[in-house]
């Protein structure tokens, strides 16, 4: 015979407090969810989005996940993501308006982003006028010998002049690069990111 031995008053106390989303309700008499983002969704309640003032929010959206490996080119999907084939689609309510969304690369970014990490994009014209300086870019270049590049970085103005634009990586052990602005083939400005922390 499997009886439920009841929880002291003071445990109950010191797991709410160290967890304010725990339902002390839910604990006390089994009603409603164990935790409380579950009951505000129950009540339709808004998500808090902190957002620029050119956002607009979308209370459902499907937005494309892409292979970057799997990608003859990553400028493609700057130009026409119809082209690629997504693997799976991304939804969640109350986000900017996205374009795309690929698995980060890399540990430039760390320890904001680290690989396996996806991040959410909303692509731009490739020009400095719809820059928002400060703001962390994806950004498709080629290099003076051909060579293609894509990255998530920060995006600085340059010392070097108004046609120069200078990529800044979180990781200070990347150094800052500038770009000519003929380099830049693609912008996107990163919405979101999404992190999984997997317990086994």
């Amino acid at each position: 015979m499997n009886e439920k031995v009841p929880l002291s008053e003071k445990f109950v106390e010191k797991l709410c407090a160290v967890n304010e989303n725990i339902n002390k309700v839910w604990i006390d008499f089994e009603e409603g969810e164990l935790l409380k983002t579950f009951l505000s969704n129950q009540l339709n309640e808004t998500t808090t989005v902190y957002k620029s003032k050119t956002d607009t929010i979308q209370e459902r959206q499907m937005v494309p996940l892409y292979d970057t490996q799997a990608s003859a080119s990553m400028v493609s999907l700057f130009k026409d993501s119809n082209g690629q084939t997504p693997i799976d689609h991304i939804s969640i309510p109350n986000l900017p308006k996205c374009d795309g969304a690929i698995y980060v690369s890399g540990d430039s970014m760390y320890p904001l982003l680290k690989s396996g990490d996806i991040i959410m994009y909303k692509r731009l014209s490739a020009s400095i006028e719809n820059i928002f300086w400060g703001e962390m870019y994806l950004v498709s270049l080629v290099n003076d010998d051909g060579d293609e590049f894509v990255m998530v970085k920060w995006v600085q103005k340059s010392e070097q002049g108004v046609e120069y634009i200078k990529l800044v990586s979180e990781n200070r052990h990347h150094q800052p690069k500038d770009f000519h602005l003929k380099n830049i083939k693609g912008l996107a400005l990163i919405k979101a990111s999404i992190r999984v922390n997997s317990m086994y």
